[in-house]
């Protein structure tokens, strides 16, 4: 069922018999062996760098056991069924690295087995104010004896490279002999240490999935344990990508009764195991504490090295100093970035989990990207795609303006990549990949891949929206007016002027974000962007010019610009072909979108949806149906460039037609529901998009987070409902408050100066929480709020209130006089 059919008040989605409400934390109070996959991203911990699925520490039953860094990956060859010219040649997978979560537990050598166990309570719990996942059970064994078990799992944000863990065990009525094993272990070729395959490599074929390799990818290079300090360690390098790893972990057994150790390491496994002689009521507490260090090269004894220095510093401090260091982080996190809801509980908690996975796959990504999974799962093969600039950057920009900033510097690191890309392609400037890790072009089908093109005006976007945000111009000089410049060489050279009498630019043979058209002329979406991006190129040099001829003789001479070629990049501009159809009063998708019958969405089974999965792409393109939002998304970018009455119009026709089979589409159709009008439809769309990942929405949660649709949730509150654009350096808020909604509070960081805005059904209030003054516009009324000195702003309603939601598009008539039609495919 869409979210468009469902009302509001019925989607919490959740069992609260099995997820309690909490506004600060994930809290499960059952476990359910139906969805292990779901659950292990759920509670998955992480910083950016490194990322531990939830499995459970014991290591068995588990959907698919994941422990992730990012950027770490292994290469291989794309065969393709015939080649062509230009075609991805390498692929790229992340690798699961050496899975350092386990520890397993014996009680009269009886092994702890969540699944079968006899459990008298249990729960676990990821905090979002401590970022600590927690586990608590008391487990009666099959000799009827009481043990309780405490678990924590925490992933660093202050130490990138630090994961700490704690495991204690209590018999609390009878003596027992107890054994814990600590391991890493090496999963990576798909079997755990019982050869059992991991349940996420099931039969079918469904391209949101990482590929899995045929060849052992980590090469081992080294093994170390030492009993006496309790400190075990492995070493690999990928077969292919040659890149490297190593992983180390330090034990510290803390209790009153009498036990025994000993170590085992080989080529995939290192092993600390302890004997313990278990008396009633009497603790036994291991602490581990574990380092990753990856390199593109550097040998694994290197690694190893840099691995004892993180363990050697974090033992010094101590475990009280990790876990304090980490809720002061994460305070001043949520200083900057929380949301409030007040009286809407659920929607509180969905919020929070939502925005602290952002921070789970975006705070120490340093000198990488933001992985469409982030570093919870395989999923899209730890890849990074558009979704990034798009959706989660905006998130940053505005809330923690220093991340937003390693993303771009990101993507300027693979500049080079892009230039050789672009000449493979047969263009001038530079041409961002589709999906990639390493730089590279890794989509082997080219229609719904390297044919968006438009990837190269989401990044100047993103860059555009952090310059504006932050004002840092000498991020601008240095590197980022390098893809400005270059972004636009290519959609000057990729587009052309059909003559000199229809003074129109085109581009032609591209995709927008709709992956269900693809290869066409004049898309709406690319279009539109690519105006954008060629006017910011033109507006950043001239500004260049004025304020300093010594930096831009430097841009002059490492670009070996002309100004001539900017003339041509403001000309292409000017004159950028925007389809627009008068008889239907739409923009079409693209040149030829209005010709072809509407795709029946209501007639067609559910079993037969997403239509990836169950129909050929040839079937899919031949009808108007949208995987997701295309003109829409350009209707909120590029806002400023449109009336009112064309986005109610472009919304009206194109939402019907909508699928939703992609994550990335309910949150633009909730910001632009709200903001022409369809105040219901916004809510449902958002609260459809908010549980896309704690209600497994679409079936494939388990693969990992859908970090694109947890960050769009941020822009879903503050553009959606906050009604906050920024245009070009103008920041102006229309609010468009829920009905059933008392408030919204929400903060932004413009310019160095955070300033707390507080939506109410009558009113904006604004403050200042940190640095000097904001200017803001609410409704063309221009304010400006200082420290000490709040403002309040009167509101007249909320924006236009449209019943119901748009009526479908078949029957309406073309220009020519036919009408459009609906159809199931086979039917």
């Amino acid at each position: 069922m869409s979210p468009s059919h469902i009302a509001p008040q019925a989607m919490d989605f959740l069992d609260r018999t099995r997820y309690p409400v909490d506004e600060w934390a994930l809290v499960e109070r059952r476990i359910d062996t139906d969805d292990l996959g779901a659950t292990e991203t759920l509670f998955s911990v992480g910083n950016g760098y490194l990322g531990l699925r939830g499995n459970v520490e014991e290591g068995r039953d588990s959907y698919s056991h994941g422990t992730f860094i990012n950027g770490f990956h292994e290469t291989w060859p794309i065969q393709h069924a015939e080649e062509a010219f230009g075609f991805a040649r390498v692929g790229q997978t992340i690798v699961n690295a050496p899975d350092a979560k386990v520890i397993r537990l014996y009680v009269d050598d009886e092994p702890l087995l969540l699944p079968i166990a006899d459990l008298m309570q249990y729960e676990r719990r990821l905090d979002f104010r401590s970022g600590v996942m927690t586990r608590e059970i008391l487990w009666r064994t099959p000799g009827g004896k009481r043990v309780q078990i405490r678990s924590r799992r925490m992933v660093s944000f202050t130490q990138r490279h630090l994961a700490v863990m704690t495991f204690e065990v209590t018999m609390l009525d009878d003596y027992a002999p107890v054994a814990i094993s600590s391991q890493i272990l090496n999963r990576q070729d798909g079997e755990d240490e019982y050869h059992v395959r991991s349940k996420s490599m099931g039969e079918g074929v469904d391209p949101r999935k990482a590929g899995q390799m045929r060849h052992r990818v980590l090469m081992p290079q080294s093994n170390y344990g030492n009993v006496a300090d309790g400190r075990v360690a492995l070493g690999y390098q990928c077969a292919e990508s040659g890149m490297t790893i190593a992983v180390a972990a330090d034990h510290r057994l803390e209790t009153t009764n009498s036990y025994t150790k000993r170590i085992q390491t080989d080529d995939d496994l290192a092993k600390m195991t302890y004997r313990i002689d278990a008396e009633p009521g009497q603790p036994i507490t291991l602490t581990k504490f574990v380092s990753y260090h990856t390199s593109r090269g550097v040998p694994s004894r290197e690694l190893l090295d840099r691995c004892r220095r993180t363990l050697d510093r974090a033992q010094d401090e101590g475990l009280e100093k990790q876990l304090e260091d980490q809720r002061t982080w994460l305070a001043d996190f949520w200083t900057r970035s929380d949301v409030e809801i007040p009286g809407q509980p659920e929607v509180q908690q969905a919020t929070r989990w939502n925005l602290f996975q952002v921070a789970q796959a975006s705070a120490r990504a340093e000198g990488t990207g933001i992985a469409a999974k982030g570093v919870t799962g395989s999923g899209y093969g730890g890849h990074y795609f558009w979704d990034t600039e798009v959706y989660v950057l905006p998130f940053l920009t505005y809330t923690t303006p220093r991340m937003a900033r390693n993303a771009l510097r990101f993507r300027y690191t693979l500049l080079d990549a892009a230039r050789n890309r672009a000449k493979q392609m047969a263009q001038q400037g530079a041409l961002f990949p589709w999906r990639t890790i390493n730089g590279e072009e890794a989509s082997a089908y080219y229609a719904a891949g390297t044919a968006q093109y438009h990837i190269d005006a989401d990044v100047s976007y993103a860059l555009s929206q952090y310059l504006a945000a932050t004002g840092d111009v000498d991020f601008l000089t240095r590197e980022g007016i390098d893809i400005l410049v270059e972004t636009a060489r290519m959609w000057v050279d990729l587009g052309f002027w059909r003559n000199e009498a229809d003074g129109t630019f085109h581009i032609h043979g591209v995709t927008g974000p709709d992956e269900y058209t693809t290869v066409v002329n004049d898309n709406l979406f690319t279009n539109v962007m690519a105006r954008f991006n060629l006017r910011r190129a033109v507006q950043a040099v001239r500004e260049l010019v004025e304020r300093d001829g010594v930096e831009y003789e430097e841009v002059v001479k490492r670009l070996k610009l002309d100004l001539a070629e900017v003339d041509d990049w403001e000309r292409a501009a000017n004159d950028m072909a925007i389809p627009y159809d008068e008889h239907l009063g739409v923009h079409p998708q693209d040149q030829h979108f209005l010709e072809r019958e509407v795709w029946d969405l209501a007639n067609t089974p559910l079993d037969k949806r997403p239509l990836l999965l169950n129909y050929h792409p040839l079937v899919i393109y031949r009808f108007q149906v949208l995987k997701q939002a295309d003109v829409v998304l350009a209707l909120f970018l590029q806002g400023e460039h449109f009336t009112p009455e064309e986005k109610r119009a472009d919304f009206e026709y194109y939402d019907p037609i909508t699928t939703g089979d992609s994550t990335l589409s309910a949150v633009v159709q909730s910001i632009m529901a709200a903001e022409v009008g369809y105040h219901d439809l916004a809510l449902r769309y958002f609260l459809s998009a908010l549980y896309v990942d704690l209600a497994d929405r679409h079936q494939n949660t388990a693969d990992g987070v859908h970090v694109a649709s947890t960050g769009g949730v941020w822009s879903a509150l503050v553009n959606g409902f906050g009604g906050f654009r920024d245009q070009g350096g103008r920041f102006t808020l229309d609010p468009r408050l829920p009905e059933t909604w008392e408030s919204l509070t929400f903060r932004l960081t413009l310019r160095g100066t955070r300033v707390r805005i507080d939506v109410h059904p009558d009113r904006v209030d604004l403050c200042i929480e940190d640095g000097k003054e904001a200017t803001l516009v609410i409704r063309g009324q221009e304010v400006t709020v200082t420290p000490g000195d709040p403002v309040s702003v009167p509101l007249d309603g909320h924006g236009p209130r449209l019943e119901g939601e748009p009526a479908p598009v078949p029957g309406r008539r073309r220009a020519d006089g036919t009408i459009i039609a609906a159809i199931v495919p086979g039917t």
